[in-house]
């Protein structure tokens, strides 16, 4: 079941909140199990076959947590390798159902094996709930977490807000909400404020990611098939699907957020601004908030971090990026995308340190000629790696790189003749042509990629427009702005007034005329 969808929207997510205060009366166990059992048919909903894997996991996890609980002040030693074994078993098991398949296909390459694919589907979600039992059982063991209830442990893990696509909770943060008794409790400004971070991820999915992505789909689908783009077109798709990824990961994000208010859980921010990111170091405290804080605190600090020697803290990053490229995909695409990015990484982790040793003050105010410059090479730096990551393949990534530097041709839409006239000679002296750009759709995408990237750089983020993180007074709407990155103050900042309850409702309904043509959100895949 999908978020952007009639049947989650008009009937599941009803049911599933009047359902959850009204048996909430009854006590906080009969109403955590009333979402217990709605989060496991929003799940099944997609494929019933695959249930049985998510409550397998949650029972494993839940008897290897206890176990290690037993242990966490007695015996070490055991303690380690019922830890090693628990975290192995969730990794087989991912590892089964995510790169099965992969493995054949490169031994096949490799040896010629001959070996037929399994027939696997991929278990939604089953990527961040993985990960999301391993921090777990970690934190277990480390004696920073303790969970008696497999009522609390299994509503926390299924919790539908969280459970496709992340973000990847940490029970310590959110555990004790589930346990509150003030959870079953209606409150009307966390129902008011889940609405409209609701609504407003809902506008950026359906009017924004998926509009944007019927130019950036083109690009890549004619790469795949050996199409080469040229200079306009390349860099329109890759645009694109720049601003497709950001609108669609950021409104679920949103929604995620959203519902989880309505239900009085606070899930973490998972996507603050990446685009607004001075240096790739700051674009993965952006961007996949979660993800980035379980790579650095589970994988990279188990390597040894930056404890034995500078040398071995770049391979470190470099290993722990590798992982989390895996981890969104089985394909050596994946893997190269999170190998570029570990390298960006120990650049910037290198050029910090040569910085500090020289003397050399670091950006200015975030409006600072500087800072603009700093934001611009982070993100060109960054679609680049997202051609990689959106490539079907190596050639087809490679095509449309070419094509952004030129090396596939420079061909314009005619509509540019009038106006480059004076140097028309020139060009086409140098080889450029003009006529019908069969993968570029002219004004429409232009406009909507500079408006879009506008949005995406100048405008406050939905934390900071709504004001996320503070307690909501329905009484007193009032407070003070917000003041956005780039300088001033939000203009805009939502409270829960008569004239925004009319504003969200206004867009509400016309997102619902638009959702007649569904499509999955992109990190569903993963």
């Amino acid at each position: 079941m999908l978020f952007n969808s009639y049947a989650f929207i008009l009937a599941f997510l009803p049911v599933a909140t009047a359902g959850f205060f009204a048996v909430g009366m009854y006590g906080r166990r009969a109403a955590l199990s009333w979402l217990l059992a709605c989060s496991l048919f929003f799940y099944a909903y997609w494929n019933p076959i695959y249930l049985p894997v998510l409550l397998l996991s949650i029972a494993f996890n839940f008897r290897a947590g206890t176990w290690l609980m037993r242990l966490a002040e007695r015996d070490a030693p055991r303690r380690s390798i019922v830890l090693g074994a628990a975290i192995a078993a969730n990794l087989a098991m991912l590892g089964y159902f995510k790169y099965a398949n992969f493995l054949i296909e490169n031994a096949n390459s490799v040896t010629d094996a001959g070996w037929e694919p399994a027939e696997i589907i991929l278990p939604l979600g089953i990527s961040f709930y993985t990960f999301q039992q391993i921090a777990y059982l970690v934190d277990t063991a480390r004696g920073e977490i303790r969970i008696r209830s497999l009522l609390d442990y299994a509503t926390t893990v299924s919790f539908f807000p969280h459970l496709i696509a992340g973000p990847i909770i940490l029970y310590r943060d959110v555990l004790p909400q589930f346990v509150a008794r003030t959870v079953r409790k209606f409150d009307h400004a966390n129902v008011a404020l889940g609405i409209t971070f609701f609504v407003a991820g809902l506008i950026k999915k359906v009017a924004i990611a998926d509009w944007i992505a019927s130019y950036a789909t083109p690009v890549f689908d004619a790469a795949a098939t050996g199409t080469a783009p040229t200079l306009i077109e390349a860099w329109g798709g890759a645009l694109a699907y720049t601003l497709q990824l950001y609108f669609d990961f950021s409104g679920y994000s949103d929604m995620a957020i959203g519902l989880g208010l309505m239900f009085n859980i606070r899930l973490p921010v998972n996507f603050n601004s990446p685009y607004k990111a001075v240096n790739i170091v700051d674009f993965w405290r952006r961007w996949h908030i979660t993800l980035s804080y379980f790579l650095r605190r589970y994988v990279y600090v188990a390597l040894g971090g930056n404890r034995r020697g500078p040398v071995r803290r770049h391979v470190n990053i470099i290993l722990t990026m590798l992982l989390g490229g895996l981890w969104h995909g089985a394909g050596w695409t994946f893997v190269v995308w999170g190998a570029y990015h570990g390298i960006l990484l120990s650049m910037s982790h290198l050029w910090h340190g040569l910085r500090a040793w020289l003397g050399i003050p670091a950006l200015a105010a975030p409006s600072s000629l500087g800072a603009w410059l700093a934001r611009g090479v982070t993100l060109l730096a960054v679609i680049f790696g997202w051609v990689v990551f959106r490539a079907a393949s190596f050639d087809a990534a490679w095509l449309v790189a070419r094509g952004m530097f030129g090396m596939n041709g420079i061909h314009l839409p005619d509509i540019l003749i009038p106006i480059l006239s004076p140097i028309l000679p020139w060009l086409e002296s140098e080889g450029v042509t003009f006529g019908r750009t069969a993968l570029f759709f002219g004004v429409p995408q232009t406009v909507g990629i500079i408006g879009l990237f506008a949005l995406a750089l100048l405008a406050p983020n939905t934390q900071q427009l709504f004001g996320y993180g503070e307690k909501v007074d329905v009484a007193e709407p009032r407070r003070t702005p917000i003041v956005a990155e780039t300088g001033g103050p939000a203009r805009v900042l939502w409270a829960p007034t008569r004239a925004w309850a009319v504003a969200m409702a206004v867009l509400f309904v016309y997102v619902l005329t638009q959702l007649s043509d569904i499509s999955e959100f992109l990190y569903f895949q993963f």
